[in-house]
């Protein structure tokens, strides 16, 4: 099941989140969100591990059908505070959603595999509920950002203490154990976490920097394809000579 936001936790992550660092991160990652899924007013979307319901409101922002879903009974108090009726808000697994197949035409798990014990099973729930595009947003463990974080939570209290991140190579095998060899769009976000936040917002939205992939956020967006299997059947009763037609005269 991974890790459950306790208020505890919940506010390690929003104090990250409320940080200068979190803010420009969180503004250079939605860009990249809405150019790799280039969502349509209408669409049904569900976040999966929506948290407190950021990106909730961003996807009501751009017009969407919104569903978010966490673990967390406390995070999704917070959220529905926040949003109101603005979206469906539910208590549930990633890894057992509590939906119809394709249900969605788009579905998120933006900072949500970091922490589950079983990221694969939830990919392939996503990919069970979603018909278009699924889109998964995480930390990049080869990113300065992720390593200068990871290293100061070991001298005071972070979130970054909880975290597992991943790789590029890392998520992209996951996604093809989840769903084999579908097409794929990936960027990243926050390269160059050196640059003071007035350079950085110009020249970290370029689509150079964010086809680096040593940003801090990783962003990859899959298209979900179905293919059709035919089954050739072996006759297995020899067809009588002679027998008679519809229009009732012998067939030879």
């Amino acid at each position: 099941m991974g890790q459950v936001f306790d208020k505890r936790l919940a506010m390690l992550y929003e104090a990250w989140q409320n940080s200068p660092e979190g803010m420009l991160l969180d503004r250079l990652s939605t860009d990249l969100i809405i150019r790799l899924i280039q969502p349509k007013r209408g669409h049904r979307v569900l976040d999966i591990g929506c948290g407190t319901g950021n990106h909730l409101l961003l996807f009501c922002r751009l017009g969407l059908d919104v569903t978010g879903l966490d673990a967390s009974p406390y995070m999704v108090d917070t959220a529905r505070s926040r949003l109101g009726h603005k979206a469906c808000l539910k208590i549930g697994r990633a890894e057992e959603l509590p939906f119809d197949d394709n249900e969605f035409d788009l579905s998120t798990l933006i900072l949500t595999l970091e922490f589950l014990d079983d990221p694969l099973a939830a990919l392939r729930e996503a990919g069970r509920v979603t018909k278009d595009i699924i889109f998964l947003g995480v930390l990049n463990s080869l990113s300065f950002g992720y390593i200068g974080n990871k290293l100061n939570a070991l001298f005071r209290n972070s979130i970054f203490r909880e975290v597992h991140s991943f790789t590029l190579w890392e998520l992209k095998g996951l996604v093809k154990k989840a769903y084999g060899n579908v097409p794929m769009e990936w960027g990243s976000a926050r390269t160059l976490p050196f640059l003071s936040n007035h350079y950085a917002k110009s020249i970290e939205r370029s689509s150079l920097v964010q086809s680096y992939p040593y940003g801090t956020f990783l962003g990859l967006a899959c298209k979900m394809t179905y293919t059709l299997k035919t089954k050739t059947l072996t006759v297995t009763e020899r067809l009588k000579k002679g027998a008679e037609s519809i229009t009732g005269s012998p067939s030879f």
